[in-house]
């Protein structure tokens, strides 16, 4: 039994911990005596509150202090300073001699032809490989070999992937799905957050969505600014794997800047030579081997804003198209 909790006024419990707050309105109860000590709360409750209620006050106290712990073990759990991947060896069996180690608030693109193993390189990472995959690469975190529960645990997992296909099983409104999210994840301001996640998902996307459209009806631009907008703003994963989102509909640099903000570990597959460069380096694959690592340049970032600008001017093009327009200007931006 933790004492300290046990003297600590209801308000120093709900300002440290807002999410318990929830299990009291479980129990009925929406305004609290905030003044009182958790123990002098626990110790005035009638004999008819405990009956409706179904629980004794030890029990409450119990599962109070599950709620905190589960929390706190949360938040730890997901605090990473680094991930190593250490090379195995490539399709022929020969060694990948190249390892390269990631940190938090880095964007590192993985870059490649079609079939040279890019998406194994993201497999390995999600299931934390320990030289027992195809690759026989390992991963570490922060130096060490992860926990298995880190592995293999769907609450625990460090990693979160969002493929090329986001295909939802359940009929369920757009703030309905991430209200549910949010509320698995028991954190305060739960409305708050739901709502900055579909607006924010609405500043990725071309196409705008309303909070009361069913997910099954998103397009695939619109689920994928959903998906980088919930984890960016509710997903506990400090690793982000994300597999192609240039042919998305998606703002890649609004998408990056994102993530990048909430200190993930961002690592991205593609074939597009824009996101290949807002990336911080780049991971060549070539015979599923890592064969070199790529630090973007200084001439690189300037080139990089030169194509930013063709890109915009392509993007206008495409939306005058759209829209039954004709395209008679002469397009001298694009020359010299």
């Amino acid at each position: 039994m933790d004492d300290h909790l046990l003297t600590s006024s209801i308000k120093e419990i709900l300002n440290f911990h807002p999410f318990v707050a929830d299990f009291f309105a479980s129990i009925g109860l929406k305004e609290l005596p905030q003044s009182l000590t958790l123990q002098e709360w626990l110790a005035g409750l009638t004999d008819e509150f405990l009956r409706d209620s179904g629980m004794d006050q030890k029990q409450m106290l119990n599962h109070i202090e599950a709620i905190i712990q589960i929390n706190i073990i949360s938040e730890n759990q997901h605090q990473i300073s680094s991930l190593t991947v250490i090379g195995g060896k490539d399709k022929f069996g020969n060694t990948e001699d190249e390892s390269i180690t990631l940190e938090p608030g880095e964007i590192v693109c993985i870059v490649g032809p079609t079939g040279s193993g890019k998406s194994r390189l993201l497999a390995d990472i999600e299931c934390m490989a320990q030289k027992d995959t195809p690759t026989g690469r390992q991963v570490l975190i922060n130096g060490l070999v992860p926990e298995a529960k880190k592995r293999f645990s769907m609450d625990q997992k460090l990693v979160s992937q969002l493929s090329q296909n986001m295909n939802f099983v359940v009929d369920l409104t757009v703030k309905e799905f991430i209200t549910m999210h949010a509320e698995c994840r028991m954190i305060s301001k739960k409305d708050e957050t739901v709502n900055k996640i579909i607006c924010t998902a609405n500043e990725l996307t071309g196409e705008k969505f309303s909070d009361d459209v069913s997910i099954t009806q998103l397009s695939g631009g619109q689920a994928r600014s959903l998906m980088i907008a919930d984890t960016a703003l509710l997903s506990t994963s400090p690793v982000i794997l994300i597999d192609e989102i240039e042919n998305a509909g998606v703002n890649r640099r609004k998408a990056l800047e994102l993530l990048v903000n909430k200190e993930k570990i961002v690592l991205i597959s593609t074939h597009d030579p824009l996101l290949t460069l807002m990336g911080d380096r780049r991971i060549v694959i070539r015979n599923g081997a890592m064969s070199s690592i790529i630090e973007t340049s200084p001439q690189e970032k300037n080139n990089l804003r030169y194509m930013e600008h063709l890109d915009c001017k392509i993007i206008e093009l495409r939306d005058m198209w759209r829209n039954g327009e004709r395209i008679d200007t002469e397009l001298n931006w694009c020359l010299g």
